[in-house]
């Protein structure tokens, strides 16, 4: 006879714990880098073109704000007057000061005649008077007097006050030019306006690509142009770094705006995380070591197997078969509990077949309790008709003669629209004995009317809504709603009658709860039992009723049982 090896117990555990250690940590690594790579990707990306979309909206209302100023003051009527008589100097100023203080940007103010004297500045214009620069700037403005000019040139003052970008309009009279109004723009105040706290560099260039601000100067190339280079991959390379950029054109302008931010900052987040995944992962392993050797003294598969099975079999499912090949005493141990589940799981087919013929017996007798109670109302509405209207009791016994047809049949339970045809054939019956001093309304959700429930299922629950409705008032609303909700069957019997006091609906409460019934009022207990015998405890009746506002009767079947014969 061929000799068996057990393996060792403890080595095995050891083992296959370190296995199934590492495996969901090393996808986790992968995973995390990969996020880490993305993600720093996307804030790169994301930070830049924020930063962009920021000055750009500032820029622009920056120059919206001079571009509608400059044409206010060349039109406006004390310039004029000022250009043209040298009075109202004052007001000029004033008008000026009073815009120039709400920037952020501030500027350097002149009106000029048409001969190149300077009739009004805000700082002092000598070192303009022989500029060729400034020459050209007015003449350009003379070449479009409609128009306003703006465009990228940069003046130095004193005190190291540079200018950078340059508003200029024409100021007319009469159809003539008697005049020029400048608006030069501070390059700090530029420079102050794009600068963000989480960008690197920004720039506003014109559409020539000239520098009118930067927040670096390593941006600025040969005749104060941005004209980077770009490697393979589109990044931008300056002085010696590589940079994502990103370019937005302000509309209506001829300004646009450049962000960029180094991939330095994404290569040193790569770099810390991968220190911190290779210092983790040394961490981790020995844990690992010293949590394998721990644990494979007390667990092992086999054991799982076991304990798994029977959280299995206490939870009902009698399927938990053990599949132990480990050659020891745990696979005679799973061998011997699979034989204790087949045998056990023929006793509970016994028992369930016992049980299912006694709650067959006691339904069908809980079920014909409510013939009787249906037969004497419908015959006393027959008897009121015949001697009121022969039409309409020939109404009445064509009525009847389907219900009787119905609740004679052998089915135990049918689709819920063929028992609602009951219902309201019932209800017209019950309307005409009480001359529509009863109203009814019925509402029934779509995806109900294919599902089964007990035949008969609420008609003595009906006949008690209008039988104790009528105590104390001569009308009757009954409304019935069947919907469904979280998995239940929902059928809802409401009535405007007198409702019952706290003390009753406790009474009525504890003959449902009941298991046997001694009262005279068999009805809802009836109908009770016969949920509770088919569906289980968690399904039957609840009452909801006060004094004065009515009861209402639900009745809870699972939906999920419901789409079956019972």
């Amino acid at each position: 006879m061929k000799h068996i090896r057990y393996r060792n117990f403890k080595e095995s555990t050891r083992h296959l714990f370190r296995i199934y250690a590492m495996i969901p940590f090393s996808i986790l690594i992968v995973l995390f880098l990969a996020f880490t790579i993305v993600n720093g990707r996307m804030n790169l990306t994301q930070k830049t073109t924020e930063a962009a979309q920021s000055i750009s909206q500032t820029i622009s209302d920056v120059y919206r704000q001079y571009e509608e100023e400059i044409q206010r003051m060349a039109a406006s009527p004390t310039v004029i007057n000022y250009v043209s008589s040298h009075l109202g100097s004052e007001q000029v100023y004033s008008e000026f000061y009073d815009f120039n203080n709400r920037q952020k940007v501030k500027s350097i103010f002149h009106i000029v005649n048409t001969n190149g004297v300077f009739l009004a500045s805000s700082a002092p214009p000598d070192v303009l008077y022989s500029n060729f620069a400034f020459g050209n700037l007015i003449h350009r403005i003379d070449q479009r007097p409609g128009d306003t000019l703006s465009e990228m040139n940069s003046f130095r003052y004193s005190h190291d006050r540079d200018t950078s970008y340059t508003f200029g309009q024409a100021i007319v009279k009469d159809n003539e030019t008697i005049g020029y109004i400048i608006y030069q723009l501070y390059e700090a105040d530029m420079q102050k306006v794009i600068f963000k706290q989480n960008n690197e560099i920004a720039m506003i260039t014109d559409e020539h690509n000239t520098i009118i601000a930067t927040t670096s100067n390593v941006t600025k190339g040969g005749l104060n142009k941005f004209s980077p280079k770009l490697d393979n991959k589109g990044r931008v390379l300056l002085n010696e770094g590589k940079y994502y950029m990103y370019a937005k054109r302000i509309p209506g302008t001829p300004i646009q705006v450049v962000t960029l931010n180094s991939y330095k900052s994404e290569q040193y987040t790569y770099f810390t995380v991968s220190f911190f995944v290779l210092a983790a992962g040394l961490l981790l392993w020995v844990l690992i070591e010293f949590l394998a050797n721990k644990m494979s003294a007390r667990n092992s598969e086999s054991i799982d197997k076991l304990i798994h099975a029977l959280e299995q079999l206490r939870e009902g499912n009698f399927n938990g078969y053990v599949d132990i090949q480990t050659n020891d005493e745990f696979q005679i141990l799973g061998n011997e509990y699979n034989v204790m589940l087949d045998r056990l799981k023929e006793l509970i087919e016994k028992n369930k077949e016992l049980s299912e013929l006694r709650t067959i017996i006691e339904v069908k007798q809980l079920q014909s309790q409510f013939h009787p109670h249906f037969i004497f109302n419908v015959l006393e509405t027959l008897r009121y008709a015949i001697k009121i209207d022969a039409n309409q009791a020939q109404e009445i016994v064509l009525i009847l003669s389907r219900l009787l047809r119905y609740s004679i049949g052998p089915d135990r339970s049918v689709q819920l629209k063929n028992d609602m045809s009951y219902v309201r054939d019932y209800l017209k019956l019950q309307q005409i004995r009480f001359n529509d001093r009863l109203e009814y309304r019925v509402n029934v959700a779509e995806e109900t009317l294919d599902v089964y429930v007990p035949k008969l299922l609420l008609q003595p629950i009906i006949e008690n809504a209008i039988k104790y409705g009528y105590e104390n008032q001569s009308e009757v609303l009954i409304e019935i709603n069947i919907y469904t909700s979280t998995g239940k069957l929902i059928l809802e019997v409401r009535d405007n009658g007198q409702g019952m006091s706290a003390q009753r609906l406790q009474e009525v409460n504890h003959i449902l709860q009941s298991q046997t019934n001694t009262t005279q009022h068999i009805g809802l207990y009836n109908v009770h039992r016969r949920l509770v015998l088919l569906y289980g405890e968690e399904s039957g009746i609840h009452i909801d009723s006060a004094e004065g506002t009515g009861t209402c009767v639900a009745l809870t079947i699972p939906y999920e049982w419901s789409g079956y014969h019972v």
